[in-house]
């Protein structure tokens, strides 16, 4: 019973994870980025429902601006977002047995304990750009992965903003040293 505890405790802290992946123009000073907007085309190919798109960047607009960026008209930096989903299937199966002493016993196969978890679940993918604007290029792509449980509303707008937050942190990049 503890096992299949531990392994579900496990199972669960896996799916709320958010793995996240940056890349950037090494070439680009991100201190002259202040302001921003958001890119209505790039935002308009995403295929995700329009209110899914508002919780998004709703979510981005407030971490940028607790970062001490400024919404601006005439932005310095365009943001848009692209996302991707696929269905996932986990499968864990737990082992254990019962027995004494070292080597093999066949009769320790009657007292083996094979248990196995499936769980299906939405692997969902956001990818947040910030575009120079003047230059019309790419200068920084953070990219999000993780479950989405997204039963009711509430739960969905906490992990959207989940999702943003994480990716957004990364922004601007470190210098390296």
């Amino acid at each position: 019973m503890k096992t299949l505890l531990l392994a579900s405790i496990v199972l669960l802290s896996s799916c709320s994870s958010i793995k996240v992946a940056t890349d950037y123009d090494a070439q680009v000073d991100f201190n002259k980025y202040k302001t921003f907007a958001f890119y209505k085309k790039g935002i308009d190919k995403a295929e995700i429902s329009d209110l899914d798109k508002k919780r998004i960047l709703r979510a981005i607009e407030a971490e940028l601006i607790a970062k001490g960026f400024f919404k601006s008209e005439n932005p310095d930096m365009l943001v848009s977002i692209f996302t991707k989903s696929r269905e996932r299937v986990n499968v864990n199966q737990n082992n254990f047995g019962y027995g004494f002493g070292w080597g093999w016993n066949p009769w320790m196969w009657g007292g083996m304990n094979n248990n196995v978890n499936v769980s299906q679940y939405t692997e969902g993918t956001l990818f947040v750009d910030f575009i120079d604007k003047e230059k019309k290029e790419l200068v920084w792509q953070g990219v999000g992965t993780g479950a989405l449980k997204i039963q009711d509303r509430a739960k969905k707008e906490i992990r959207i903003k989940e999702f943003v937050k994480e990716i957004v942190s990364r922004f601007p990049p470190e210098e390296e040293k």
